[in-house]
């Protein structure tokens, strides 16, 4: 867990996101994100990219969402890799 203090910026509040957990979420300046109160908690949540749901979507649809590699060891990965 991570504490941060609500500080003034202009006319609001905020806290300061650390690097390192923008970074988990992939997300960086001006990244757009959800909020919303949970259970008595602030949830910040990563918006997935406008028209990727729906792309998605389309791929599925049109049978194009098949894997494009075999995801299953090759002989190398199973026996001569080290993990």
């Amino acid at each position: 867990m991570i504490k941060a203090n609500i500080i003034s910026i202009g006319n609001s509040q905020g806290i300061i996101i650390p690097a390192s957990l923008l970074r988990k979420l992939n997300l960086s300046f001006k990244s757009t994100v959800q909020v919303e109160i949970d259970n008595g908690a602030i949830v910040i949540k990563p918006e997935p990219r406008p028209g990727w749901a729906e792309a998605a979507q389309q791929m599925h649809e049109g049978k194009d969402d098949e894997l494009l590699m075999d995801d299953t060891p090759s002989e190398f990965e199973k026996e001569e890799w080290t993990w």
